[in-house]
């Protein structure tokens, strides 16, 4: 465990001075319609050493610098830089980042949230981006760190809205990317680029690079943003693998150090794993104990993973052709990401390993291998349909193994627990990640935490991604390498982060920030109202009052008939009903005789009486409807 020490780029220790930045302006793409940016491409040289790669530097905080020119000093005065994350501060998904500097604006990943148990009928949650109404000429790019939903899954959605601004990221993320974009028929293309690792972008003012990090799908990157205040550095999710699969290589610590070697400003990093020590374990660790388990079983195996998890999904692939079994690939998703590593080359494969699953049955039990969408309990997922037997060509049999190659997202461990639960009464052995390692998190633990504090050597540090919580573990783990607690920001989702002469400030500005529903085939903020009424409905029911009364008169015509869904039942509640319909009555004939039927007054009444009532009875809150019909 690494000594406490102070941290060395403390006003006290500031940081190596360096050539001043200098604005450019970005080039205009002349095939796009006019003040959308085509931004400068440097192709860095390929090669192991340093000074190869070392070419670009990020500028630092304006009191290091002396700019050479006044017009770059009275460009810039006055200026903040301005970084708002606007999903994942408070949840584990949405992720979404802005960065601002004058007019110029980036934008770091478009993620999803999955709904919680409190949030019935909704898909997903995506980020706000309401901030950026009126500013959208101002987006210089969008930049995807890798192509797991919680960072990519809010873009059909969000780009429309900001005019297409173009978007960067590596090969298999803008695959995986298009390919999602293609269920959107009615949306025009992407404006998106394929990077690489050596690439330098010119967005504005801002100058980007990118570095290689492990994650638990091929293609994932930091960031890094040269901003006239100073340089900032985004993660995205990672963790350090030494011993990695799928073709990837370690993270790419040398380029890491020579970032933190020549100052940051500020990082910001996953905190999803930073409140568990150790170091996260290496995906080789699970292949070996996958070949275990696959080894030793007589009968047909199926494991449920991520589709996403395209690096689990290769070892799995490989130790099937070497144990000599068929496999069956189930689940939309986990299709088509395959289809797309292996156009990629990131899987390979004999053409003759992959069967279709309606031919399950026609190889030994022993020789097949199934690997399915579901693992986290999902309703219509094959795993699902699988245990319940509503699955087209796969029904468990005695001797099937059903391994869970995935941690359970937080919210979803009642429904695993059920699915479990029904695969053990089908007579399946089921073997899941508590009971051994068959699954390595993606994202870094304490110590991993530590030694990438170490390599960047940042003045600020903000921990994002994760709930809460999980953002106080990850600053109590940059407290214990000798940060100082005014040299964190813990932020909520919204808040804004000021950079200026290379002091730091967390405001109390608030940017929205709030929950935007998908529910259907809709996408709005203003869902919170349908989602309290749904909540309602769930916990209280509803009653429906319907009164039939003389439109000239407003006099009642006929007893008030009631429905009640979720709130009583009727049978057994006779006395609660007539003593509720003969008040209602009551109301109806009380009300303000008019010459004609004032319906609204009517409504209002019987709603709040009716609502009073009936708490008063059962301590409940029923969500009351009334209907006035006028003959």
């Amino acid at each position: 465990m690494m000594t406490p020490q102070k941290n060395p780029l403390t006003p006290s220790n500031p940081m190596p001075a360096r050539r001043p930045f200098v604005s450019r302006p970005p080039l205009v793409n002349t095939h796009k319609p006019q003040g959308t940016y085509q931004p400068r491409v440097f192709r860095a040289p390929v090669s192991n050493t340093p000074a190869a790669n070392s070419t670009f530097k990020p500028a630092l905080p304006t009191h290091h610098l002396r700019p050479s020119t006044p017009i770059v000093r009275a460009a810039n005065e006055g200026k903040k830089l301005r970084i708002m994350v606007v999903g994942g501060l408070e949840e584990v998904g949405r992720n979404c980042t802005f960065i601002e500097y004058g007019d110029d604006i980036i934008i770091i990943d478009m993620g999803l949230q999955f709904p919680e148990e409190d949030m019935p009928g909704i898909d997903y949650i995506i980020p706000n981006i309401s901030y950026l109404k009126g500013k959208e000429k101002n987006i210089r790019g969008v930049i995807i760190t890798h192509a797991h939903y919680d960072h990519i899954g809010g873009i059909p959605h969000l780009i429309p809205v900001l005019g297409y601004p173009p978007m960067y990221g590596l090969p298999l993320t803008n695959a995986i990317i298009k390919k999602r974009q293609e269920d959107y028929k009615n949306l025009s293309p992407l404006n998106i680029h394929n990077i690489s690792l050596n690439d330098k972008l010119k967005l504005g003012v801002f100058e980007l690079e990118f570095f290689h990090l492990n994650h638990n799908i091929p293609d994932s990157m930091g960031v890094v943003v040269g901003t006239p205040e100073g340089v900032v550095v985004h993660t995205g999710d990672w963790k350090f693998d030494y011993q990695p699969v799928a073709g990837d290589q370690p993270a790419d610590l040398q380029k890491i150090a020579r970032i933190g070697s020549e100052g940051v400003l500020a990082l910001l990093t996953d905190s999803t794993n930073a409140s568990q020590h150790g170091h996260q374990i290496s995906e080789s660790e699970i292949g070996t104990n996958l070949d275990e388990i696959i080894g030793k079983a007589k009968g047909r195996l199926i494991i449920g993973t991520f589709a996403s998890l395209l690096s689990r999904i290769k070892q799995i692939v490989e130790i099937a052709e070497r144990t000599g079994r068929v496999i069956a690939v189930d689940g939309f998703s986990m299709k088509s990401n395959i289809e797309i590593a292996k156009e990629l080359g990131y899987i390979k494969f004999h053409p003759k390993t992959i069967i279709d699953i309606k031919n399950v049955d026609n190889f030994p039990p022993n020789k097949v291998m199934i690997i399915c969408t579901g693992a986290q309990g999902e309703k219509n997922a094959s795993l699902m349909r699988i245990a319940n037997g509503e699955h087209r060509s796969v029904r468990l049999m005695a001797g099937d193994t059903v391994v869970f190659s995935s941690s359970v997202i937080p919210g979803n461990e009642r429904t695993v627990q059920r699915l479990k639960d029904t695969l053990f009464r089908k007579g399946a052995e089921v073997i899941h990640y508590q009971m051994m390692d068959v699954h390595a998190g993606g994202h870094a633990k304490a110590d991993d935490v530590k030694l990438m504090i170490r390599l960047i050597n940042p003045k600020y540090f903000v921990p994002i991604e994760g709930n809460h919580f999980l953002l106080h573990y990850n600053a109590k783990v940059a407290e214990s390498t000798g940060f100082a607690k005014d040299h964190i920001f813990i932020g909520d989702n919204g808040q804004v982060m000021e950079f200026q002469n290379g002091v730091g400030v967390l405001t109390k500005e608030k940017i929205p920030a709030d929950y935007v529903f998908v529910d259907g085939l809709g996408v709005s903020d203003e869902t919170n109202v349908v989602m309290r009424d749904r909540q309602l409905l769930a916990e209280d029911g509803m009653v429906v009052i319907i009164a039939t009364v003389d439109s000239k008169t407003g006099k009642m015509i006929q007893n008030p008939d009631i429905i009640s869904r979720g709130f009583v039942f009727l049978k057994e509640h006779k006395e609660l009903i007539e003593d509720l319909r003969h008040r209602v009555k009551k109301v109806v004939i009380d009300s303000d005789p008019l010459s004609w039927a004032d319906t609204n007054n009517i409504r209002n009444k019987i709603r709040d009486y009716v609502g009073q009532f009936l708490y008063t009875k059962t301590e409940k809150r029923p969500m009351i409807l009334p209907v006035i019909i006028e003959v």
